[in-house]
């Protein structure tokens, strides 16, 4: 009976310290300081497969163990699918919350205010951390996929940084980026200002996308805004650089003259009234405000001062003076 009674204590005192040592493990990190180790777990797999996913992709931590603290945790039919990041610091326990909760590894992607879609289109596709699962669509078979009712992309997207996980689709980013795009759109022409020359809000987008590419400076672009819808108003061409810039098209050398000028395309603002049939650009969140929300001024002529800013002009006289003052310094 002795014998029985030590062999039991035994096996109690030697299952103690394996808890002990068990939940001491749970407890402490798994890498110290240094790089995070990426990993992903597949979809369906459970606490033994994701146990091996994760040793195999250099997390050092052993499959058994963390099979069974999935289990001892009731977490085992918990984990979730996706890529993850392991962090310095990392212990078991927070890793198997971490599967839990589904924080996977977040990308970025900025678009670019100014950028045209093509741009758009080239910096998805080169983002090492996206599904590239567009490659080959049409433009238009991008808009019918992310369930739009546009077909012609350009200015359609709203230019800001996106966080996405990992391996996620690029269709993900182009539908978030015309919802955003669209909700600003629609906010912005609910508050328009009265007797504005737009048939819908769809040209004003088109405005926007004008006023982006027209100045960098920020504070005039309710101006810019207002000289054009001047001309609107009055039936005056728009004349602006970027509509024929963009109707070149990778035609365009960088440098624009008198010719392209008088280069017919839907977008020469020189050759044709009103506004062009699309967007020239993804306008941001103030050239769609400009757009719907002009300054009050007579102003029909602007001019680059040379310092980044423009001159404003009610009437060609005005204009001339200042084109000769700030253009060719007479």
């Amino acid at each position: 009976m002795a014998f029985i009674r030590k062999t039991i204590l035994l096996g109690v005192l030697v299952a103690a310290a394996a808890t002990g040592g068990f939940a001491w493990w749970a407890k402490q990190p798994i890498i110290g300081e240094g790089d995070t180790i990426a990993f992903t777990i597949t979809k369906g797999s459970g606490a033994h497969a994701a146990g091996q996913q994760i040793a195999e992709a250099g997390v050092p931590i052993q499959p058994l163990l963390f099979n069974l603290l999935a289990r001892f945790t009731g977490k085992s039919g918990k984990l979730k699918a996706g890529s993850y990041e392991l962090k310095p610091g990392t212990t078991p326990t927070r890793l198997i919350d971490q599967l839990v909760r589904g924080e996977f590894a977040q990308e970025s992607l900025t678009i670019i205010e100014g950028w045209t879609f093509r741009q758009m289109r080239q910096a998805i596709a080169a983002h090492k951390g996206l599904k590239h699962d567009t490659v080959g669509l049409s433009d238009a078979q991008i808009m019918e996929k992310i369930g739009s009712g546009y077909k012609q992309p350009e200015g359609l997207f709203f230019p800001d940084t996106y966080l996405f996980a990992k391996g996620s689709s690029e269709l993900q980013i182009y539908k978030q980026a015309h919802t955003a795009l669209l909700q600003h759109l629609d906010a912005a022409w609910e508050r328009r200002a009265p007797d504005l020359p737009y048939a819908d809000k769809y040209q004003a987008l088109t405005m926007a996308s004008i006023i982006e590419k027209e100045t960098g400076q920020k504070s005039e672009r309710n101006m810019i805004a207002a000289v054009f819808v001047n001309r609107l108003r009055i039936g005056m061409m728009l004349q602006t650089d970027p509509t024929v810039i963009y109707g070149l098209g990778e035609k365009f050398d960088g440098n624009i003259r008198k010719k392209d000028l008088e280069t017919d395309t839907p977008y020469n603002t020189y050759m044709r009234n009103g506004l062009p049939p699309t967007p020239i650009a993804l306008p941001g969140l103030q050239s769609l405000g400009a757009a719907l929300a002009p300054a009050k001024t007579g102003a029909l002529y602007f001019v680059a001062r040379g310092n980044g800013t423009s001159h404003f002009s009610d009437n060609l006289t005005d204009h001339n003076r200042a084109v000769n003052q700030f253009q060719r310094r007479q």
